[in-house]
């Protein structure tokens, strides 16, 4: 059976709409209409049924869509196998978010290291929402991100929260704060939800930055105001260039491991979640477990 029927059915699970899948999979929707009538005639049953309000799953395609998932995850997973020919033993592809990569990254590959010596690990910087995705496809193994995405395919557990400060090179009192030299972080939807809430005046600005180590290097070449790592702040200001806004409210960003639901229970990925968990929560990586928010699951 050809991947792409499998991959057009679940596009199609989840915009609803021919003409969306076509234009996501950059096909005509001919093609889409095509590929749902061959994986049919495979099924030997309709999947789909179409009316005004839309695309629906038949009954028939509700009962294959975890099977289509799963068979997905086990071509990508087949795939990079193959690209690992000649590596020695198994690859586990893991996922960080960008600010996450410069904190304590020797301990964490070390604990790796000791639970699965026999395992290649390539790491990779990258956002929630591409983390996420390919959590879901098997390009990914463990993602350690901001922003969960529900899914069924996909199982989040708490690891803590990291901590964000307001630094400065002009000022140390928050009421100084210039909205027109405030860079404005966007580090995480969270983030900047929170943000918002409690520093409205700030929001509307000119200059907005989604990564830490973009930030830093910002405030080290400009002047201006901005929320960095907590890690970060204390470099910035030990070596000068800023200073610690005091009265400035501390933003937390919890922080979540993802894996694929039909990873979950696997003992390798067991030991890599219990892994990171103790390295998010032991001081070494500037989180802490007091108020860690609940688990997040697929549904």
């Amino acid at each position: 059976m050809q991947i792409e029927l499998i991959e057009t059915f679940l596009d199609l699970c989840s915009t609803h709409s021919f003409n969306q899948t076509a234009d996501r999979m950059g096909v005509t929707q001919s093609t889409v209409s095509g590929r749902i009538k061959s994986l049919e005639r495979h099924v030997g049953r309709p999947l789909f049924k179409r009316s005004r309000s839309g695309t629906a799953l038949t009954t028939a395609g509700l009962r294959f869509e975890p099977h289509a998932r799963a068979l997905r995850h086990a071509w990508v997973t087949a795939l990079n196998a193959t690209r690992d020919t000649g590596m020695a033993g198994v690859t586990m592809r893991i996922g960080l978010q960008h600010d996450l990569v410069a904190i304590a990254m020797d301990a964490l590959i070390g604990g790796f290291r000791r639970v699965l010596p026999d395992t290649v690990f390539y790491f990779e910087a990258d956002y929630s929402h591409q983390m996420c995705v390919d959590l879901v496809s098997g390009a990914q193994d463990v993602g350690v991100l901001y922003s969960p995405q529900t899914h069924p395919d996909l199982h989040f557990e708490a690891l803590g929260e990291v901590a964000y400060v307001m630094v400065s090179t002009e000022t140390d009192n928050l009421a100084d704060v210039r909205p027109e030299s405030y860079i404005l972080a966007n580090y995480a939807a969270a983030f900047a939800h929170t943000h918002a809430a409690i520093l409205p005046a700030l929001t509307d600005v000119s200059l907005s930055i989604g990564q830490n180590a973009a930030m830093v290097d910002l405030l080290k070449s400009l002047s201006g105001t901005a929320y960095v790592l907590r890690h970060s702040a204390e470099e910035l200001c030990g070596t000068g260039h800023c200073r610690r806004v005091r009265n400035a409210p501390t933003i937390t960003q919890p922080v979540f491991a993802g894996v694929n639901m039909r990873n979950r229970h696997r003992t390798s990925y067991r030991q890599l979640l219990r892994i990171l968990l103790a390295h998010y929560t032991d001081g070494q990586s500037g989180l802490t477990a007091t108020t860690r928010p609940s688990p997040q699951k697929g549904g």
